[in-house]
Protein backbone atom coordinates (compact mmCIF):
# COMPACT_ATOMS: atom_id res chain seq x y z
CA UNK A 1 0.00 0.00 0.00
CA UNK A 2 1.48 3.75 -0.67
CA UNK A 3 2.99 5.71 2.18
CA UNK A 4 0.53 8.77 1.32
CA UNK A 5 -2.34 6.74 2.94
CA UNK A 6 -2.50 6.37 7.00
CA UNK A 7 -1.96 3.20 8.49
CA UNK A 8 -4.32 3.99 11.29
CA UNK A 9 -7.06 4.98 8.85
CA UNK A 10 -6.94 1.65 6.75
CA UNK A 11 -6.91 -0.35 9.63
CA UNK A 12 -10.18 1.69 11.17
CA UNK A 13 -11.60 1.16 7.94
CA UNK A 14 -11.03 -2.50 7.11
CA UNK A 15 -12.62 -3.23 10.59
CA UNK A 16 -15.54 -1.73 9.67
CA UNK A 17 -15.99 -2.74 6.68
CA UNK A 18 -15.32 -6.33 7.79
CA UNK A 19 -18.79 -7.14 9.58
CA UNK A 20 -20.63 -5.53 6.20
CA UNK A 21 -18.45 -7.94 3.97
CA UNK A 22 -19.68 -10.96 5.59
CA UNK A 23 -22.85 -10.30 6.64
CA UNK A 24 -23.32 -9.44 2.80
CA UNK A 25 -20.99 -12.64 1.19
CA UNK A 26 -23.60 -14.64 0.10
CA UNK A 27 -25.13 -12.03 -2.26
CA UNK A 28 -22.04 -10.42 -3.23
CA UNK A 29 -20.53 -7.28 -1.94
CA UNK A 30 -24.11 -5.35 -1.71
CA UNK A 31 -27.78 -6.65 -1.47
CA UNK A 32 -28.96 -7.14 -5.09
CA UNK A 33 -31.92 -4.40 -5.27
CA UNK A 34 -35.19 -6.28 -7.71
CA UNK A 35 -35.28 -5.98 -10.96
CA UNK A 36 -39.37 -5.62 -11.48
CA UNK A 37 -39.58 -2.10 -10.68
CA UNK A 38 -41.39 -0.26 -12.92
CA UNK A 39 -38.62 2.14 -13.85
CA UNK A 40 -36.60 -1.25 -15.40
CA UNK A 41 -38.17 -1.34 -17.95
CA UNK A 42 -37.10 -1.13 -21.29
CA UNK A 43 -38.24 0.97 -24.65
CA UNK A 44 -39.69 -0.59 -27.47
CA UNK A 45 -36.56 -0.30 -29.97
CA UNK A 46 -33.65 0.56 -27.80
CA UNK A 47 -30.41 -0.23 -28.68
CA UNK A 48 -27.28 -1.39 -26.14
CA UNK A 49 -25.11 1.08 -25.66
CA UNK A 50 -21.20 0.17 -26.00
CA UNK A 51 -22.32 -3.23 -27.22
CA UNK A 52 -22.90 -3.85 -23.21
CA UNK A 53 -25.41 -6.27 -21.39
CA UNK A 54 -25.49 -4.29 -18.41
CA UNK A 55 -24.38 -2.21 -16.48
CA UNK A 56 -24.07 -2.65 -12.96
CA UNK A 57 -24.79 0.18 -10.34
CA UNK A 58 -24.11 0.85 -6.33
CA UNK A 59 -25.77 2.81 -4.00
CA UNK A 60 -26.43 3.47 -0.43
CA UNK A 61 -30.30 2.88 1.11
CA UNK A 62 -29.63 6.18 2.83
CA UNK A 63 -31.49 9.81 1.56
CA UNK A 64 -28.34 11.09 0.81
CA UNK A 65 -28.01 8.80 -1.86
CA UNK A 66 -31.70 10.37 -3.22
CA UNK A 67 -30.37 10.80 -6.89
CA UNK A 68 -29.71 7.54 -7.12
CA UNK A 69 -33.18 6.20 -5.49
CA UNK A 70 -35.09 8.64 -7.24
CA UNK A 71 -33.33 7.30 -10.87
CA UNK A 72 -33.70 3.61 -10.24
CA UNK A 73 -37.63 4.61 -9.31
CA UNK A 74 -38.34 6.54 -12.09
CA UNK A 75 -36.66 4.84 -14.55
CA UNK A 76 -34.28 7.50 -15.93
CA UNK A 77 -30.92 4.91 -15.67
CA UNK A 78 -32.71 2.11 -17.46
CA UNK A 79 -34.29 5.08 -20.25
CA UNK A 80 -30.57 6.50 -20.35
CA UNK A 81 -29.06 3.01 -20.75
CA UNK A 82 -31.32 1.75 -23.66
CA UNK A 83 -31.39 -1.50 -24.03
CA UNK A 84 -28.23 -1.97 -21.81
CA UNK A 85 -29.46 -3.30 -19.14
CA UNK A 86 -29.06 -1.42 -15.38
CA UNK A 87 -28.16 -3.36 -12.88
CA UNK A 88 -28.36 -2.51 -9.15
CA UNK A 89 -26.85 -3.11 -5.73
CA UNK A 90 -27.08 -1.34 -2.63
CA UNK A 91 -24.44 -0.96 0.46
CA UNK A 92 -24.95 -0.17 3.83
CA UNK A 93 -20.83 0.89 4.15
CA UNK A 94 -18.43 2.70 2.18
CA UNK A 95 -15.29 0.43 2.38
CA UNK A 96 -17.56 -2.42 1.12
CA UNK A 97 -18.77 -0.74 -2.57
CA UNK A 98 -14.94 0.15 -2.85
CA UNK A 99 -14.48 -3.45 -2.48
CA UNK A 100 -17.36 -3.98 -5.81
CA UNK A 101 -15.85 -1.19 -7.43
CA UNK A 102 -12.18 -2.49 -7.38
CA UNK A 103 -13.67 -6.21 -8.26
CA UNK A 104 -15.84 -5.58 -11.25
CA UNK A 105 -19.04 -6.18 -9.23
CA UNK A 106 -20.40 -2.75 -10.12
CA UNK A 107 -19.01 -0.66 -12.73
CA UNK A 108 -20.60 2.57 -10.94
CA UNK A 109 -21.52 4.30 -7.82
CA UNK A 110 -22.58 6.52 -5.57
CA UNK A 111 -20.08 7.11 -2.25
CA UNK A 112 -19.45 9.81 0.46
CA UNK A 113 -16.07 11.76 0.40
CA UNK A 114 -13.78 9.83 2.59
CA UNK A 115 -14.40 6.75 1.40
CA UNK A 116 -13.46 7.77 -1.85
CA UNK A 117 -10.43 9.19 -0.98
CA UNK A 118 -9.09 6.50 1.03
CA UNK A 119 -10.08 4.21 -2.02
CA UNK A 120 -8.44 6.39 -4.17
CA UNK A 121 -5.04 6.81 -2.23
CA UNK A 122 -4.88 3.07 -1.04
CA UNK A 123 -4.37 2.43 -4.72
CA UNK A 124 -2.47 4.93 -5.42
CA UNK A 125 -4.51 6.50 -7.98
CA UNK A 126 -5.25 3.16 -10.35
CA UNK A 127 -8.65 2.13 -9.08
CA UNK A 128 -11.12 5.16 -9.26
CA UNK A 129 -12.35 8.58 -10.06
CA UNK A 130 -15.05 10.77 -9.01
CA UNK A 131 -17.11 11.64 -12.28
CA UNK A 132 -19.94 14.28 -10.90
CA UNK A 133 -21.28 14.91 -7.80
CA UNK A 134 -24.85 13.96 -6.30
CA UNK A 135 -26.00 15.63 -2.86
CA UNK A 136 -24.84 18.25 -0.17
CA UNK A 137 -25.61 18.45 3.16
CA UNK A 138 -27.67 16.13 5.23
CA UNK A 139 -25.46 15.89 8.39
CA UNK A 140 -26.25 17.17 11.48
CA UNK A 141 -25.16 17.33 15.91
CA UNK A 142 -28.23 16.02 17.15
CA UNK A 143 -28.01 15.90 20.92
CA UNK A 144 -29.96 15.01 24.17
CA UNK A 145 -31.86 18.37 25.27
CA UNK A 146 -31.58 17.41 28.99
CA UNK A 147 -27.93 16.89 29.04
CA UNK A 148 -26.78 19.04 26.08
CA UNK A 149 -28.12 23.11 25.69
CA UNK A 150 -25.34 24.48 24.09
CA UNK A 151 -22.39 24.07 22.23
CA UNK A 152 -19.97 24.27 24.95
CA UNK A 153 -21.90 21.43 26.88
CA UNK A 154 -20.53 18.77 24.66
CA UNK A 155 -17.43 18.68 25.98
CA UNK A 156 -17.21 16.03 28.13
CA UNK A 157 -20.38 13.76 26.70
CA UNK A 158 -20.47 11.25 24.89
CA UNK A 159 -21.41 11.48 21.05
CA UNK A 160 -21.74 8.89 18.50
CA UNK A 161 -20.29 9.14 14.39
CA UNK A 162 -21.13 5.89 12.22
CA UNK A 163 -17.24 4.84 12.33
CA UNK A 164 -13.51 5.53 12.66
CA UNK A 165 -12.57 7.84 9.70
CA UNK A 166 -15.97 8.18 7.94
CA UNK A 167 -16.84 11.29 6.32
CA UNK A 168 -19.08 12.49 9.77
CA UNK A 169 -16.08 11.34 12.09
CA UNK A 170 -13.65 13.53 10.35
CA UNK A 171 -16.00 16.45 10.55
CA UNK A 172 -16.70 16.04 13.84
CA UNK A 173 -12.76 15.22 15.11
CA UNK A 174 -12.32 18.56 13.16
CA UNK A 175 -15.28 20.36 15.10
CA UNK A 176 -13.84 19.65 18.51
CA UNK A 177 -10.26 20.65 17.95
CA UNK A 178 -11.45 23.98 16.56
CA UNK A 179 -13.61 24.28 19.89
CA UNK A 180 -9.48 23.58 21.33
CA UNK A 181 -10.42 20.07 22.63
CA UNK A 182 -8.54 17.45 22.57
CA UNK A 183 -9.22 13.93 21.16
CA UNK A 184 -7.18 11.00 20.89
CA UNK A 185 -8.28 10.00 16.91
CA UNK A 186 -7.71 6.52 17.02
CA UNK A 187 -9.65 5.50 20.59
CA UNK A 188 -11.93 8.25 20.44
CA UNK A 189 -10.90 9.52 24.03
CA UNK A 190 -10.46 12.94 25.14
CA UNK A 191 -12.18 15.78 25.85
CA UNK A 192 -15.40 14.84 24.34
CA UNK A 193 -16.11 11.23 23.98
CA UNK A 194 -16.09 10.39 20.53
CA UNK A 195 -17.99 6.68 20.01
CA UNK A 196 -18.23 4.61 17.00
CA UNK A 197 -21.32 3.44 16.61
CA UNK A 198 -23.38 1.52 13.04
CA UNK A 199 -26.12 4.24 11.94
CA UNK A 200 -28.79 1.72 12.28
CA UNK A 201 -28.09 1.07 15.60
CA UNK A 202 -27.51 4.84 16.88
CA UNK A 203 -31.24 5.60 17.48
CA UNK A 204 -31.19 2.43 20.21
CA UNK A 205 -28.37 3.58 22.09
CA UNK A 206 -29.47 7.28 21.94
CA UNK A 207 -32.51 5.58 23.59
CA UNK A 208 -30.30 3.88 26.56
CA UNK A 209 -28.35 6.59 27.20
CA UNK A 210 -25.23 4.97 25.66
CA UNK A 211 -24.78 8.42 23.85
CA UNK A 212 -25.59 11.90 24.85
CA UNK A 213 -25.84 12.82 20.92
CA UNK A 214 -24.49 12.30 17.50
CA UNK A 215 -23.05 13.72 14.58
CA UNK A 216 -24.69 11.69 11.51
CA UNK A 217 -26.17 12.00 8.22
CA UNK A 218 -30.26 12.03 7.54
CA UNK A 219 -31.67 10.18 8.02
CA UNK A 220 -30.38 9.21 11.15
CA UNK A 221 -30.83 12.30 12.43
CA UNK A 222 -33.68 12.95 12.22
CA UNK A 223 -34.40 9.52 13.48
CA UNK A 224 -33.24 10.71 16.76
CA UNK A 225 -34.92 13.63 16.73
CA UNK A 226 -38.13 11.79 16.73
CA UNK A 227 -37.18 9.75 19.83
CA UNK A 228 -36.57 13.53 21.46
CA UNK A 229 -32.86 14.96 20.35
CA UNK A 230 -32.95 18.49 19.09
CA UNK A 231 -30.44 19.53 16.80
CA UNK A 232 -27.67 21.11 18.22
CA UNK A 233 -25.65 22.38 14.87
CA UNK A 234 -26.29 21.36 11.23
CA UNK A 235 -22.44 21.07 9.35
CA UNK A 236 -24.18 22.91 6.65
CA UNK A 237 -23.19 26.08 8.90
CA UNK A 238 -20.09 25.42 9.24
CA UNK A 239 -18.92 25.71 5.50
CA UNK A 240 -19.02 28.36 2.58
CA UNK A 241 -22.18 29.37 0.93
CA UNK A 242 -23.63 25.97 3.35
CA UNK A 243 -22.37 23.87 0.90
CA UNK A 244 -20.10 20.81 1.20
CA UNK A 245 -20.09 17.66 -0.70
CA UNK A 246 -21.99 14.33 0.90
CA UNK A 247 -22.28 12.00 -1.88
CA UNK A 248 -20.35 11.47 -5.50
CA UNK A 249 -20.72 9.62 -8.25
CA UNK A 250 -17.53 7.13 -8.83
CA UNK A 251 -16.05 5.51 -11.56
CA UNK A 252 -14.15 2.48 -12.38
CA UNK A 253 -11.29 3.56 -14.34
CA UNK A 254 -10.99 0.50 -16.20
CA UNK A 255 -14.55 0.81 -16.81
CA UNK A 256 -14.42 4.35 -17.99
CA UNK A 257 -11.51 3.92 -20.21
CA UNK A 258 -13.83 1.17 -21.78
CA UNK A 259 -17.30 2.29 -21.90
CA UNK A 260 -17.80 6.17 -22.05
CA UNK A 261 -20.60 6.01 -23.46
CA UNK A 262 -22.22 4.08 -21.20
CA UNK A 263 -20.56 6.17 -18.36
CA UNK A 264 -21.46 9.45 -20.49
CA UNK A 265 -25.45 7.63 -20.31
CA UNK A 266 -25.40 7.28 -16.60
CA UNK A 267 -23.80 10.78 -15.88
CA UNK A 268 -26.80 12.28 -18.22
CA UNK A 269 -29.52 10.15 -16.44
CA UNK A 270 -27.94 11.47 -13.23
CA UNK A 271 -28.41 15.44 -14.24
CA UNK A 272 -31.91 14.58 -15.60
CA UNK A 273 -32.88 13.16 -12.11
CA UNK A 274 -31.75 16.17 -10.09
CA UNK A 275 -33.35 18.56 -12.35
CA UNK A 276 -36.75 16.54 -11.67
CA UNK A 277 -36.14 16.10 -8.41
CA UNK A 278 -35.62 20.15 -7.79
CA UNK A 279 -38.84 20.85 -10.21
CA UNK A 280 -40.64 17.92 -7.56
CA UNK A 281 -39.66 17.88 -4.76
CA UNK A 282 -42.73 15.95 -3.06
CA UNK A 283 -42.81 13.46 -5.66
CA UNK A 284 -39.21 13.04 -5.28
CA UNK A 285 -39.27 12.78 -1.66
CA UNK A 286 -42.24 10.04 -2.54
CA UNK A 287 -40.04 8.44 -4.70
CA UNK A 288 -36.95 8.05 -2.80
CA UNK A 289 -38.91 6.44 0.43
CA UNK A 290 -40.90 3.94 -2.33
CA UNK A 291 -37.31 2.96 -3.38
CA UNK A 292 -36.08 2.66 0.13
CA UNK A 293 -39.05 0.55 0.50
CA UNK A 294 -38.01 -1.68 -1.95
CA UNK A 295 -34.96 -2.22 -1.28
CA UNK A 296 -35.26 -2.81 2.71
CA UNK A 297 -38.65 -3.26 3.04
CA UNK A 298 -39.32 -0.42 5.04
CA UNK A 299 -40.55 2.96 4.64
CA UNK A 300 -39.49 5.88 6.05
CA UNK A 301 -42.03 7.41 8.45
CA UNK A 302 -42.83 11.11 7.78
CA UNK A 303 -41.65 12.92 10.51
CA UNK A 304 -38.56 11.26 9.87
CA UNK A 305 -38.57 11.42 6.04
CA UNK A 306 -39.55 14.84 5.84
CA UNK A 307 -36.99 17.24 7.91
CA UNK A 308 -34.86 14.55 6.19
CA UNK A 309 -35.55 15.59 3.13
CA UNK A 310 -35.07 19.60 3.52
CA UNK A 311 -31.80 19.31 4.97
CA UNK A 312 -30.21 18.10 1.82
CA UNK A 313 -29.20 19.65 -1.71
CA UNK A 314 -29.29 17.49 -5.34
CA UNK A 315 -26.17 18.71 -7.02
CA UNK A 316 -24.77 17.52 -10.26
CA UNK A 317 -21.50 19.66 -8.88
CA UNK A 318 -18.81 17.69 -7.06
CA UNK A 319 -18.02 20.55 -4.98
CA UNK A 320 -14.75 19.78 -5.11
CA UNK A 321 -12.48 22.07 -3.08
CA UNK A 322 -14.98 20.82 -0.17
CA UNK A 323 -13.46 17.60 -1.22
CA UNK A 324 -9.81 18.78 -0.57
CA UNK A 325 -10.65 20.59 2.58
CA UNK A 326 -11.90 17.09 3.97
CA UNK A 327 -9.09 15.49 3.71
CA UNK A 328 -6.82 18.24 5.04
CA UNK A 329 -9.24 17.75 7.99
CA UNK A 330 -8.00 14.09 7.83
CA UNK A 331 -4.76 14.99 8.25
CA UNK A 332 -5.50 17.66 10.78
CA UNK A 333 -7.00 14.58 12.79
CA UNK A 334 -3.76 12.62 12.20
CA UNK A 335 -6.09 9.95 9.98
CA UNK A 336 -4.44 10.67 6.49
CA UNK A 337 -0.64 11.36 5.70
CA UNK A 338 -0.37 14.06 2.54
CA UNK A 339 -3.13 12.23 0.56
CA UNK A 340 -2.33 12.92 -3.21
CA UNK A 341 -5.75 13.67 -5.08
CA UNK A 342 -4.57 14.73 -8.17
CA UNK A 343 -6.23 13.19 -11.02
CA UNK A 344 -8.91 12.03 -8.58
CA UNK A 345 -11.50 14.04 -10.75
CA UNK A 346 -12.44 13.33 -14.15
CA UNK A 347 -15.64 15.65 -14.59
CA UNK A 348 -14.91 15.50 -18.90
CA UNK A 349 -18.05 13.76 -19.44
CA UNK A 350 -20.50 15.73 -17.07
CA UNK A 351 -19.20 18.53 -18.54
CA UNK A 352 -20.31 17.73 -21.59
CA UNK A 353 -23.50 16.62 -20.60
CA UNK A 354 -24.11 19.92 -18.97
CA UNK A 355 -23.14 21.90 -21.98
CA UNK A 356 -25.41 19.83 -23.77
CA UNK A 357 -28.25 20.59 -21.03
CA UNK A 358 -27.52 24.21 -21.02
CA UNK A 359 -25.95 24.10 -18.24
CA UNK A 360 -22.67 25.86 -16.46
CA UNK A 361 -19.71 23.89 -16.17
CA UNK A 362 -18.40 22.56 -12.61
CA UNK A 363 -14.92 22.70 -11.67
CA UNK A 364 -12.43 20.05 -10.36
CA UNK A 365 -10.70 22.80 -8.30
CA UNK A 366 -7.45 21.53 -9.79
CA UNK A 367 -7.43 17.96 -8.76
CA UNK A 368 -8.57 16.56 -12.01
CA UNK A 369 -6.55 14.77 -14.55
CA UNK A 370 -3.95 16.45 -16.78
Amino acid sequence: MPANSSAILRRGLAMAAALPLLALAACGYGSQAKDDSPGQKVAAGAKKIDGLDSVKIGYFGNLTHATALVGVQKGFFQKSLGATRARYQVFNAGPSEIEALNSGSIDIGWLGPSPAINGYTRSDGKNLRIIGGSASGGVKLVVDPKKIKSLQDVKGKKIATPQLGNTQDVAFLNWIAEQGWKVDAQSGKGDVSVVRTDNKVTPDAYRSGSVDGAWVPEPTASKLVAEGARVLLDESSLWPGKKFVITNIVVSQRFLKAHPAAVEAVLKASAETNKWIKANPDAARTAANQQLQADSGKALPADVLDPAWKSIQFTDDPLAATLGTEAQHAVKAGLLQNPKLDGIYDLTLLNKVLKAEGEPTVSDAGLGVK
